[in-house]
C-alpha cells in the first residue's frame, strides 16, 4: 500500500495543475448530478417489520388518511373561563374558518365537536394538516406564519393559542454561526500548530471541500434511497473533524522532511506514502464501524452511518490526492523557518525537549501511581453510564422557548402526559362480527389495566374488516412506564386474537418509536463484541503485539464509559445544564449510544496509530522499549494534541447548535476525545508500555506467521549490506 501512495503522491506532486483541475471538474460534476436530482430527506423514525410499524401499515389501509404534515393549535381560554363559552367559541371557530382559507392547509378539526377539549374546559387542541409539498419549500414556511396571523381573532378574545405538532418543529441549519466560529478556532490551532497560515490553510481548505462533495453526493443519494434527516449534521461534523486531522497530519510531516532539507517533490511523495498510510488505517477504521451501524437493521441508523462513512471516505480521499497537489503548488513557502517548531521537533535529540515529551517523562517516573490514578478518575466518571435511559426524542426534547415545546407542555398539563403519546389496539378480520366481538373483548381487558387514563370508543372501518382502540396512557410517551405498558398490552392482548382467531396488535406512533428504542438498545451489546474484537484484529495486526491491542481496547472502553457517564450527567441528571444551555432533561436518543461508540472508535484507533506507530518504529530499529516510547511521545504528541483539539472545537460547535438530538453525540463525541487523547494515549498509554517493557511487543510466532503483515507508517528501507531494516519515521524508499 505505501508504494502505491508513494506513487500517488508523486503523482500529485508532478501534475498539481491536472489534479487540481481534475478535482474541480469532478466536483462540478458531482454539484450538478446532486442539484438536479436533489431528493428528499426522511424523519421517518421506524423498522419495516417491527409489530408496531406492521400494525401501523395495516391501520393505513383501513383508514386512508391525505398525505401532509401534521400541526396542532392548542387554544387555553383564561383562568376561570372554558373554550365553550359563546363569545370564546365564537372567536376559536372563526379562527379555524380562516385557518382553513390558508393557501396549503388541506384539513382543520374542530376540536368542540370532536370532544377534545380537557376537563376545566380551558384546553382545547385543533388538529391541522399541510399539504406535504408545501411543507418541504418556502412557500411551507408562508403557510406557517399565515396559519399563525389567523389566530388574531382568538387572541383578541383572550384566548391563548400555541402552534405544536410536526409542522412547527423547530429547523436547524447545517451549518450556523456557532459551527463557522468553531472553524474558526481550528484554523487558529492549526496556525498556533504550524506557525504559518499557508500551512494551517490547507487542512482547513481539503477537508471543507470534502465537505462539500459528501453533501451533494448525500443530497443527490436521497432521490434514490431513504436517508435520515439527521445523516447530514453527523457526515458535517465528522467528516470536518477528521478531514481536518488527516490532512494535518499529512502536511505536518511533510513540512518536518522540508526541514530536514528533503526535496518538494520527494517530501511530498514520502508523505503521502508514511503519514497516508497512516491515514488510510485510521480512515479505514472509522469508516468500517460507522458502516458497522447498518447490521443493527434500522434504516435511520444505516442512513446516518454510511452517509457519515462516505464523509470519512472522501475526507481520506482528499488528504491522499487534493491535499500533495496544494502542497506541490505551495512549493517552498512550506518550508518551516530556522526558529520554528517544525524544526526544532526534527533537530538533535540534545535539544530542550517539548511539552509532550516532558509529560511523559513525567509519566514514566511514576508509571504505577499515573496508571491507578487514571484509571480510577475514569471509571469515577462512567459510573453514572449504569442510569443511563434511552428514548426516542420528541417536541417534549425541544427548548421550552419553541412554539412546538410550548404546545407539547401545555397538552401535557392539560390532558395529562399520556396525550402526547396515545397507543392504538387494530383489529382485523375478514368477519365483521368477529372484529365486533374481538374488539368488545379488547376494550373490556383495557379497562382492567393499570397505567391507562382513557379508553376510546371502537371506531370500525368503512369496509367493516377492522376496528381500533385508542388508549391514553397516564404516562408520557418517553417513560419506562410506557414501555412496560406496551409489553403488558401486547402480552395480554395475544390470548384475546388467539381465542377469536383474530389481527390484534398494538401500534401508534409511539408503540413504533418504543420497537424503535427497543431495537437499538439490543443492538448495542453486539456491536460493542464486533468493535472490541475488530480493535483487537486491527491492531494487533498493525503492531505484531498482544499487548498493544488489549491496552488500546481498554483504554477505548474507558474513554466511553467516561463519555457515557457524562452524558447521565449533563443530560439526565442536569449538571452544568444550565451552563451549557442543554434544552431539557429527561433520556437520551436511542441512537446516540451506538453512534458514539462507532465514532469514539474510529477515534481512539487514530490516536492509537499516530502515537504508537511511531514508538513501534524506533523500537524495531534501537530495541530500547523505554527510549521508544520518548521518541514515540517526541514525534507524535504535538500531532495528536492538535488533531484532538480541532476535534474537541469542531464538535463544541455542533453541540452549541442546540439541535436536541445532535448536542448528546457532540457533547459525548468532545469529552471522549478529550479522555482519550489526553488522559488515555498521553497517561495511561505510556505507563502501560513502561510497565510492560520489552514483553509490549511480544507476539508469539505462530501468530506471527498467520497475521498479513500490514505497516502502518509505510515500508522499512532495508540495508542491503547488512540486512538490517531501517524504519526511521519519515523515511521512505519505494521498492
Amino acid at each position: 500500500m505505501a508504494t502505491l501512495l508513494y506513487r500517488l503522491g508523486r503523482f500529485g506532486a508532478r501534475r498539481w495543475r491536472t489534479v487540481l483541475s481534475g478535482w474541480v471538474l469532478a466536483l462540478g460534476v458531482v454539484a450538478v448530478v446532486g442539484v438536479s436530482f436533489a431528493g428528499t430527506l426522511q424523519d421517518s423514525d421506524s423498522i419495516p417489520g417491527s409489530p408496531a410499524e406492521t400494525a401501523l401499515t395495516k391501520m393505513d389501509r383501513h383508514w386512508q388518511e391525505p398525505d401532509g404534515t401534521p400541526g396542532q393549535i392548542v387554544f387555553q381560554a383564561p383562568s376561570g373561563h372554558k373554550v365553550t363559552e359563546p363569545d370564546l367559541q365564537k372567536s376559536l371557530e372563526a379562527t379555524l374558518d380562516a385557518t382553513s382559507d390558508v393557501d396549503g392547509v388541506i384539513g382543520v378539526v374542530n376540536p368542540i365537536e370532536e370532544g377534545d377539549v380537557s376537563e376545566d374546559g380551558r384546553t382545547a387542541v385543533a388538529d391541522i394538516l399541510f399539504d406535504a409539498e408545501l411543507a418541504e419549500d418556502d412557500a411551507g414556511s408562508v403557510a406557517l406564519r399565515a396559519v399563525q396571523d389567523a389566530g388574531v381573532e382568538a387572541r383578541d378574545a383572550g384566548l391563548k393559542t400555541v402552534y405544536g405538532g410536526n409542522a412547527y418543529e423547530p429547523a436547524e441549519s447545517l451549518l450556523g454561526p456557532v459551527e463557522l466560529i468553531s472553524l474558526g478556532v481550528a484554523l487558529a490551532v492549526l496556525v498556533i500548530t504550524f506557525g504559518s497560515l499557508l500551512a494551517a490553510g490547507l487542512p482547513l481548505i481539503t477537508a471543507i471541500v470534502g465537505i462539500a462533495a459528501a453533501m451533494l453526493a448525500i443530497i443527490g443519494l436521497a432521490s434514490v434511497f431513504d436517508i435520515s434527516e439527521n445523516a447530514p449534521t453527523l457526515a458535517i461534523m465528522l467528516g470536518l473533524a477528521v478531514g481536518i486531522d488527516y490532512a494535518l497530519l499529512i502536511v505536518s510531516r511533510h513540512r518536518a522532511q522540508l526541514a530536514n532539507g528533503t526535496p518538494v517533490r520527494e517530501s511530498i511523495a514520502k508523505a503521502t506514502a508514511t503519514a497516508g498510510s497512516a491515514v488510510v488505517f485510521a480512515g479505514a477504521t472509522v469508516v468500517i464501524a460507522l458502516a458497522g451501524l447498518s447490521v443493527a437493521g434500522v434504516p435511520m441508523l444505516a442512513s446516518m452511518g454510511l452517509a457519515t462513512a462516505g464523509a470519512v471516505a472522501v475526507a481520506v480521499l482528499m488528504a491522499l490526492t487534493l491535499l500533495p497537489a496544494m502542497m506541490s503548488a505551495a512549493g517552498r513557502r512550506l518550508i518551516p523557518k530556522p526558529d520554528s517548531r517544525a524544526t526544532r521537533d526534527r533537530g538533535a535529540r540534545g535539544n530542550k525537549p517539548t511539552l509532550g515529551v516532558r509529560w511523559t517523562q513525567g509519566v514514566l517516573r511514576h508509571p504505577v501511581r499515573c496508571l491507578v490514578l487514571g484509571t480510577t478518575a475514569l471509571i469515577a466518571i462512567a459510573i453514572p453510564a449504569i442510569e443511563l435511559k434511552l428514548a426516542l426524542p420528541d417536541a417534549g426534547s425541544n427548548a421550552t422557548s419553541t412554539s412546538s415545546r410550548q404546545a407539547y407542555d401545555m397538552i401535557d398539563n392539560a390532558f395529562g402526559p399520556g396525550a402526547n403519546g396515545p397507543l392504538v389496539i387494530l383489529v382485523e378480520d375478514d368477519d365483521p362480527e368477529t372484529i365486533q366481538s374481538t374488539a368488545a373483548a379488547v376494550e373490556k381487558k383495557l379497562n382492567t389495566m393499570e397505567g391507562i387514563a382513557d379508553v376510546s370508543g371502537i371506531d370500525m372501518a368503512e369496509g367493516q374488516e377492522a376496528a381500533r382502540i385508542q388508549i391514553t396512557p397516564t404516562t408520557g410517551p418517553r417513560t419506562e412506564a410506557t414501555t412496560e405498558l406496551v409489553s403488558r398490552l401486547r402480552a395480554e392482548m395475544e390470548p384475546i386474537a388467539s381465542s377469536h382467531s383474530s389481527y390484534v396488535a398494538v401500534t401508534g406512533l409511539t408503540a413504533v418509536s418504543i420497537d424503535l428504542s427497543t431495537k437499538l438498545s439490543d443492538a448495542l451489546v453486539p456491536f460493542v463484541i464486533v468493535v472490541i474484537g475488530l480493535s483487537l484484529l486491527l491492531l494487533m495486526v498493525a503492531f505484531r503485539s498482544v499487548a498493544i491491542p488489549i491496552k488500546a481496547t481498554a483504554g477505548f472502553l474507558l474513554s466511553v464509559g467516561a463519555a457515557f457517564g457524562a452524558i447521565v450527567a449533563i443530560f439526565q441528571w442536569g449538571w452544568l445544564s444550565g451552563l451549557l444551555g442543554v434544552a431539557s432533561l429527561g433520556p437520551v436518543a436511542s441512537f446516540v449510544p451506538i453512534i458514539v461508540l462507532a465514532v469514539l472508535f474510529g477515534l481512539a484507533m487514530d490516536y492509537e496509530v499516530f502515537s504508537v506507530s511511531a514508538m513501534r518504529d524506533d523500537y524495531v530499529r534501537h530495541r530500547n522499549a523505554r527510549a521508544a516510547i520518548i521518541v514515540g511521545a517526541r514525534n507524535a504528541a504535538r500531532v495528536v494534541t492538535a488533531a484532538a483539539v480541532i476535534m474537541i472545537t469542531v464538535f463544541i460547535g455542533f453541540f452549541f447548535s442546540h439541535d436536541v438530538e445532535i448536542m448528546p453525540i457532540a457533547f459525548a463525541l468532545a469529552f471522549g476525545v478529550l479522555v482519550d487523547a489526553f488522559l488515555v494515549r498521553m497517561t495511561l498509554v505510556p505507563a502501560v508500555m513502561a510497565l510492560l517493557g520489552d514483553r509490549a511487543w511480544w507476539l508469539p510466532r505462530w501468530l506471527d506467521r498467520i497475521l498479513p503483515h500490514l505497516a502502518v507508517e509505510g515500508e522499512t528501507r532495508r540495508d542491503p549490506d547488512s540486512g538490517t531494516e531501517d524504519s526511521h519515521p519519515g523515511e521512505f524508499i519505494a521498492r
